[in-house]
């Protein structure tokens, strides 16, 4: 075996456990997602989930796996990110429990400072499998970050400003994304 020195793959694993939103912007989170070295995406039905997807979802997953695979294309990574069908956030909370993910974040806009993100964001390294839940629009409900946390997913603020679903989980990809890599 040898290790490929020109790899665009991250250390780490970084799953993406995204609420659904609306209209289509769940292919450009897919796209940007993808660009930014997600392993896996995950389309998550929360309390505040808007649209139902469960008449189309086979149809939507496929045309969300083709996303990812012309995205990894194009950022020439070597591997090709699986979108999941979708997930209630149960199921995804008991997914990362039962794989043994070591980091688990969900951004929570109620959670108050930067210290604690930089402490959850300090004990992201390397060969590490990382969860990442995003909200979809109208965030998280009170019960639900009340059941992250007894399933061991850590609140973290991403700031002052409320971010957008498409916004957040970017956001916090990009911040891992260069930690991972040594910038920050």
């Amino acid at each position: 075996l040898s290790e490929n020195e020109d790899s665009r793959e991250l250390p780490s694993r970084i799953w993406l456990f995204q609420g659904l939103p609306k209209s289509d912007k769940m292919e450009f989170i897919i796209q940007k997602a993808v660009e930014l070295g997600a392993a896996g995406i995950v389309p998550v039905s929360t309390r505040n989930t808007v649209v139902n997807w469960t008449q189309k979802e086979e149809a939507k997953v496929k045309r969300w796996q083709a996303i990812a695979e012309s995205a990894a294309k194009q950022s020439k990574r070597s591997l090709v990110p699986r979108v999941s069908g979708i997930m209630t956030l149960k199921e995804a909370f008991d997914y990362v429990e039962s794989q043994g993910f070591s980091v688990r974040l969900i951004p929570y806009e109620h959670e108050a400072g930067m210290d604690g993100t930089k402490t959850e964001l300090d004990a992201a390294g390397p060969g590490q499998d990382i969860a990442v839940f995003i909200g979809p629009e109208g965030g998280f409900d009170e019960r639900e970050i009340e059941l992250a946390l007894s399933k061991g997913v850590r609140p973290i603020s991403l700031g002052r400003r409320i971010l957008r679903t498409e916004t957040a989980g970017l956001a916090l990809l990009s911040v891992l994304m260069m930690r991972l890599e040594g910038a920050l």
